[in-house]
């Protein structure tokens, strides 16, 4: 059985063959009759037998996730060194010293040099094809290099930059931060705060905004996690409710996200997250700014725009002059979201200079060139969820510990108490009310704070909290203890809100983020108790045993 609740855990040989099945049987799984031939093609280039392919396009169509492609571990894995310590020394060593060299020696040759070595040290000879499976394992680059020289490696291996040309409407997406030129105010008191962080995001082919995300705090995994959820979803709804009567028809899986090297786009998340849902991450070579030119030109366009309103603070002091930005500044983090929506719905009605129509003509057209419509998430909010950060947790008899915080829910009676397995559990740092826990089984389940009487927190919240206890000498592991300082805290914050700038800071990002969270509402799946009755018997995706 493949345990599907769990893709951060995957091993990366399985999950990657998983990542390479799921293109291929996408493709034959949208398909109501599919061809012999292309069915056989598949097969060859899977390296899989008919019989395994059709299990693969079932389990595809009943759960369209790349995970439902991950092969069961039975017996020895590829990839598994079985031989002694000391062969595989000498292996190692033969390499080193005989094969990385100018003289480019053949594997037949590596082979004689292993076999001599080994019989000097009384030991077996592996293998002509242990020899070219370890050498074929190594970095080709550095390979080359020892080999063949510094130059060819770089001609052989170095991206050759040529014309980026894409047709299809959310064929590829970039994605890129900026500290907007601007300081915002808070919304109580109307005092300046700071410059706000921009995560801006656009589709190449059309040069249509696919999303945007607003927030006080420096860029993370979680902001780029909420930019990703709004390209995905639909905009109807979320203009509707800022007041925007406009069409911004941008929506669904983009095939390709393209980023930069930032820390918060290589997190395991953000990576397996993406490739669980089929969507290919690509990352800017390094040197090469050219590759991000069209999100680097809307971010300029965009801090054009934004240097008209009042608390700019313009490109460089020599722009700003004698303009005093905080005094000027006046607009909240809501009202510049609501202004952004409203610009970039302006930016996508007007002539684009590089197309030479607007965005939205352009995103038309390019949907036009599509073959199939855009995929949406097999699963809306399961999608949140697999971007958040997570730690793994045993199911302890009274709950999940996280944080030195407490979470229950009658569902984890299953596992409670039973040693051996830990299960990966999501937390969003806006929010830490709620963790989310998935069952083998890839169900999905929101776990609360087993005491309901305590407040929603964020991570930040938290942290401040055990800092303080940590400097008064006392148990960070206290949940009450922690809650009684978070209120002490607040109570603080709020009432030198008018006073500090930090304070004023802290306030806003603290209600903001709760705000935001409470984006996630994620049903309860599990079944409601009833009275003389195990919760968990007959519940949909588990085998349960009764026991006393």
């Amino acid at each position: 059985m493949v345990d599907h609740s769990d893709i951060i855990a995957a091993e990366d040989e399985a999950w990657e063959r998983a990542v390479e099945r799921e293109a291929v049987v996408r493709r034959l799984a949208e398909q109501a009759r599919i061809p012999r031939a292309e069915f056989l093609a598949a097969c060859r280039d899977l390296d899989i037998k008919r019989s395994r392919l059709y299990q693969l396009i079932r389990a595809y169509k009943a759960r369209p996730l790349t995970s439902s492609l991950l092969a069961s571990t039975v017996g020895t894995q590829p990839g598994t060194r079985r031989l002694p310590d000391e062969v595989e020394a000498v292996i190692s060593e033969a390499i080193e010293a005989f094969y990385k060299s100018p003289q480019k020696p053949s594997i037949n040759a590596l082979h004689k040099e292993v076999r001599r070595r080994c019989r000097m040290q009384d030991l077996r000879t592996p293998c002509w094809a242990t020899l070219r499976d370890r050498v074929g394992a190594m970095d080709p680059v550095e390979l080359t290099k020892a080999r063949e020289g510094a130059k060819a490696a770089r001609n052989q291996y170095r991206p050759v930059p040529g014309t980026y040309r894409v047709d299809r409407a959310y064929e590829v997406v970039q994605i890129d931060h900026t500290l907007v030129d601007v300081i915002v105010v808070d919304r109580i008191h109307r005092k300046p705060l700071q410059r706000p962080w921009l995560t801006l995001a656009i589709d190449v082919a059309s040069r249509m905004v696919a999303g945007f995300y607003l927030t006080l705090e420096p860029p993370s995994a979680l902001s780029v996690s909420l930019a990703i959820q709004h390209v995905v979803q639909p905009k109807f709804g979320w203009l509707e409710a800022l007041g925007i009567d406009a069409d911004w028809p941008a929506d669904g899986l983009p095939e390709t996200i393209h980023v930069d090297n930032a820390k918060e786009f290589r997190s395991r998340a953000m990576t397996r997250g993406a490739e669980e849902h089929g969507i290919s991450l690509q990352y800017r070579p390094i040197g090469a700014p050219h590759y991000g030119g069209h999100i680097e030109r809307l971010i300029g366009t965009m801090m054009g725009a934004v240097h008209l309103l009042p608390g700019s603070t313009f490109s460089s002091i020599k722009d700003r002059g004698d303009y005093d930005s905080v005094s000027n500044s006046a607009m909240t983090l809501d009202e510049l979201e609501r202004w952004l929506a409203l610009e970039i719905t302006r930016y996508h009605a007007e002539r684009h200079r590089m197309l030479g129509i607007p965005p939205l003509a352009a995103w038309h057209e390019a949907f036009g060139q599509r073959a199939t419509p855009l995929r949406q998430p097999y699963d809306p909010e399961g999608f949140r969820v697999d971007f958040l950060p997570s730690e793994l947790r045993m199911v302890r008899r009274d709950g999940i510990h996280l944080f030195g915080l407490r979470y229950w829910d009658d569902i984890l009676s299953l596992w409670a108490g039973r040693q051996g397995r830990r299960f990966r559990v999501f937390y969003d740092p806006r929010d830490l009310s709620t963790v989310f826990v998935r069952n083998p089984g890839g169900q999905r389940y929101a776990v609360r704070f087993a005491d309901l009487r305590h407040p929603s927190i964020t991570l930040a919240e938290h942290r401040r909290a055990q800092a303080l206890l940590k400097e008064r000498g006392r148990s960070l592991e206290d949940e009450e203890l922690i809650f009684q300082v978070i209120e002490e805290q607040r109570a603080l914050v709020d009432a030198a809100t008018g006073k500090t700038r930090e304070a004023r800071r802290f306030a806003e990002r603290r209600d903001r983020a709760l705000d935001g969270a409470g984006a996630y509402e994620v049903e309860d799946t599990a079944p409601e108790p009833e009275s003389g009755r195990n919760v968990l018997k007959d519940h949909p995706g588990f085998e349960v045993e009764e026991w006393s």
